[in-house]
């Protein structure tokens, strides 16, 4: 089973519909076509150290993808407020994970728009 992590903590997976799965090392520009109509896409992070998932989101959401985007796999709470500011709605994280890392750790970074070095800067000035 798995642990849907949003902004309010732990929830259960709400969609029902089809997922669109990515990897993260595709080439946006050869899957481009294959997105029109696309509603939710699922983006794979085979470790925690594989940056690539976060860079891969910002580009979806640059090509004007407006959809549901989840990232799957190996994400630490650490890298959740990262997800949100790439464009992730939400993380899909394996039981095990969520029981090592629980709920109040992924909260702790909930307020990502609020701990982000812009905003920070934005109160300075």
């Amino acid at each position: 089973m798995s642990v849907i992590v949003t902004d309010t903590g732990f929830a259960p997976d709400s969609h029902n519909g089809a997922w669109f799965d990515l990897a993260p090392d595709v080439d946006i520009a050869a899957v481009e076509h294959q997105l029109e109509g696309i509603t939710a896409i699922r983006v794979a992070f085979p470790s925690f150290a594989d940056g690539r998932g976060f860079t891969l989101a910002a580009r979806l959401r640059r090509a004007g993808f407006t959809g549901r985007l989840r990232a799957v796999g190996h994400v630490i709470a650490d890298q959740y407020a990262m997800a949100r500011r790439a464009g992730f709605d939400e993380v899909e994280i394996s039981d095990d994970l969520a029981e090592r890392q629980p709920q109040d750790q992924w909260l702790s970074r909930a307020d990502w728009q609020g701990h982000d070095y812009r905003a920070r800067l934005r109160r300075i000035a």
